[in-house]
C-alpha cells in the first residue's frame, strides 16, 4: 500500500480524497495556487506546496510543477480527483514515466474512451447499442447534411473532444444545420483545441442515466448500479440519485453487463463511469465513458456501502477487487445535489466573496462533502462548486423529505448560492412523482418564474428562523414551556416567524 499520496485537485473532492488517505494510515500532499493559499484542503493537508498563479494553466493544469512536488514530497501516487487532469492522458502516461503510480486507468484507456469518436467506433465493434449518427467527425456541411437527412432530425452536433455542454448544438430542422456545424466547431476548438464534430440523432425528452463500474488490475471488472442525472442545466449535471426511479432489476442488469463489456472493450481499470441515453420506451444507448471518479459518487457510495475512493486507492496498488458481481447490493436511496457559488437571480451568474456565514445542515441521513469554511474567500478563478449535500432514506420519499429538511437548515452569508434552487425541485410535483428527463429543469424554472416572488417572503423567513435558532438566540418568553407569556414555545416560534414574514414583506 502507498504511504504517501499527492492529490492533484483542489476543493471538496482533495478535501474527499485527503480524508479516504488519512483512514487508510496513508499521508496526503497537497497543492495550490497563490489564490487557494488558505483553502480548506491546504489547511487539512499532512504537506501543501505551492504551484503559481490562478490561473490552472499556471498550477493545477501544469504537469511538470505537479510533478516535481511528487518527487520533492516523496509521494508514490497522484490521486487526480475529478476535472483539471483527471482525464489527461498525457499526465498519466508522464506520471508512469517518473515511476509514480496514477491512481486511475491508464493512458491508453483514457486514449480510448477521451474522444467520443474514437469510443463509438471502440463500442460498434463491441456491439454496444449506441445512438444512430457518425462514429467519426463530419469533414464538411454536405456530408453533415446528407447524415442528418439519413438519421432524420432533429439532430444533435457533439465535439469529439467534448464535455460539458462544450461544443454542442441541437439542430431542429435542415435550415439550422450550417450555423450550428460552423457554431459547434468554433466553440470545440477553443474550448479544446479540437474541431472535430460528429452528428447522431437527437432523442427526445431522454433520461441520463449512468452506471458506476470498477476493475481491477487482475481481469475483475463489476458494475455497482446506475444514478439518475437527468436534471441539468445547459448539459451539466446539478442533481444525481440512485438508484434510477425507473430501473428495474432487469434492466439494471442489461445496462450493467453492457457497462461492463464497454470497460472490457477499452481494456480499463479502475473506477469509471458509463454514460447512456434513455428514451421513452427504456430503450438505452451508449453516449460516452467518463475515465474518473464521478462528481455524484457519493449516492452510490451510500446505497452499495462501498467507498469508491479506497476501492481506487486499493486497486491502484494492484490489489484485487474484494467481492465479486454477487455480493454487490443496493439498499435504500439517495440523492445529491451540487452547492455552486452563483446567483439564481442573476441568470446563474457566478458569486465569488467572503463566506460571513456558514450554517451547515446534519442530522440522520445527512452527508455533506464541502470544500469551504466560515471566512473562506472564494475565488473566481475556477468551477464554483462549493459542496454536495446527499439525503439519504430507506426509499426515495425519505431522502426526499431529509433532504429538505437539510436544506432549511443550511445558510451560506456574504455569497449567493443556488440552494433556492433545491427548495424548488425539492417541492416540485413532477420531481416528487420522478416525472423526469434532460428538459425537466427548464420547464420547471419556466413554470416557476411567476410564482418565485410570491414564495420568496416565506422562505427568507425560514431561512431567517434557521439562522436564528443556530445562533443560539432566545425569543423572550419563550423558555421553560413560554415563561411569561403562557404560550408554549413552539407557538411563540411561530409568532416570531410571523414577524419575520412581515418584515420581509416591506
Amino acid at each position: 500500500m502507498f504511504k504517501k499520496i499527492l492529490i492533484a485537485n483542489r476543493g471538496e473532492i482533495a478535501v474527499r480524497v485527503l480524508r479516504a488517505c488519512h483512514e487508510m494510515g496513508i499521508a496526503a500532499v497537497m497543492v495550490y495556487s497563490d489564490v487557494d493559499r488558505a483553502a480548506l484542503h491546504v489547511r487539512k493537508a499532512d504537506e501543501a506546496y505551492p504551484l503559481g498563479a490562478a490561473a490552472a494553466s499556471e498550477s493545477y493544469l501544469n504537469i511538470p510543477k505537479i510533478l516535481d512536488v511528487a518527487r520533492r514530497s516523496g509521494a508514490d501516487a497522484i490521486h487526480p480527483g475529478y476535472g483539471f487532469l483527471s482525464e489527461n492522458a498525457k499526465f498519466a502516461q508522464a506520471c508512469r514515466d517518473a515511476g509514480v503510480k496514477f491512481i486511475g486507468p491508464t493512458a491508453a484507456a483514457m486514449d480510448a474512451m477521451g474522444s467520443k469518436t474514437r469510443a463509438r467506433q471502440a463500442m460498434e465493434k463491441a456491439g454496444v447499442p449506441f445512438v444512430p449518427g457518425t462514429s467519426r467527425g463530419v469533414e464538411s456541411f454536405q456530408e453533415a447534411e446528407q447524415v442528418a437527412a439519413r438519421i432524420g432530425y432533429p439532430v444533435m452536433l457533439k465535439a469529439a473532444a467534448g464535455g460539458g455542454g462544450k461544443g454542442m448544438r441541437l439542430v431542429p430542422a435542415p435550415a439550422q444545420l450550417k450555423s450550428s456545424l460552423e457554431a459547434a466547431r468554433s466553440e470545440a476548438q477553443s474550448s479544446f483545441g479540437d474541431d472535430e464534430v460528429y452528428i447522431e440523432k437527437a432523442i427526445i425528452n431522454p433520461r441520463h442515466i449512468e452506471m458506476q463500474v470498477l476493475a481491477d488490475e487482475h481481469g475483475n471488472t463489476v458494475y455497482l448500479g446506475e444514478r439518475e442525472c437527468s436534471l441539468q442545466r445547459r448539459h451539466q449535471k446539478v442533481l444525481e440519485e440512485a438508484p434510477s426511479p425507473i430501473v428495474d432489476a432487469e434492466m439494471r442488469r442489461r445496462m450493467g453487463e453492457v457497462a461492463v463489456r464497454v470497460a472490457r472493450a477499452a481494456d480499463y481499470t479502475n473506477a469509471g463511469t458509463v454514460e447512456f441515453l434513455v428514451d421513452q420506451q427504456k430503450n438505452f444507448y451508449f453516449l460516452e465513458m467518463n475515465t474518473r471518479l464521478q462528481v455524484e459518487h457519493p449516492v452510490t457510495e451510500l446505497v452499495t456501502g462501498l467507498d469508491l475512493v479506497h476501492l481506487q486507492i486499493s486497486i491502484a496498488a494492484e490489489e484485487k477487487l474484494p467481492f465479486t458481481q454477487e455480493d454487490v447490493r443496493a439498499r435504500g436511496h439517495a440523492i445529491e445535489c451540487r452547492i455552486y457559488a452563483e446567483d439564481p437571480d442573476n441568470n446563474y451568474f457566478p458569486s465569488p466573496g467572503e463566506i460571513t456565514l456558514l450554517l451547515e445542515p446534519s442530522g440522520p441521513g445527512i452527508r455533506q462533502d464541502s470544500g469551504m469554511y466560515e471566512g473562506w474567500n472564494v475565488p473566481l478563478a475556477y468551477d464554483p462548486l462549493l459542496a454536495k449535500l446527499i439525503g439519504y432514506g430507506t426509499d426515495r420519499e425519505q431522502a426526499i423529505s431529509r433532504l429538505r429538511r437539510a436544506l432549511s437548515e443550511y445558510f451560506v452569508g456574504g455569497i449567493k448560492t443556488n440552494l433556492s434552487l433545491f427548495r424548488r425541485i425539492l417541492g416540485d410535483a413532477d420531481f416528487l412523482s420522478a416525472k423526469l428527463d434532460t428538459g425537466f429543469l427548464d420547464r420547471m424554472l419556466k413554470r416557476t418564474e411567476d410564482k418565485s416572488v410570491d414564495s420568496r417572503p416565506a422562505e427568507v423567513a425560514a431561512i431567517a428562523a434557521g439562522v436564528f435558532a443556530a445562533l443560539g438566540a432566545t425569543v423572550p418568553g419563550a423558555g421553560n414551556g413560554g415563561g411569561s407569556s403562557g404560550l408554549p414555545a413552539d407557538q411563540v416560534t411561530s409568532n416570531w416567524k410571523s414577524a419575520s414574514r412581515r418584515e420581509a414583506l416591506r
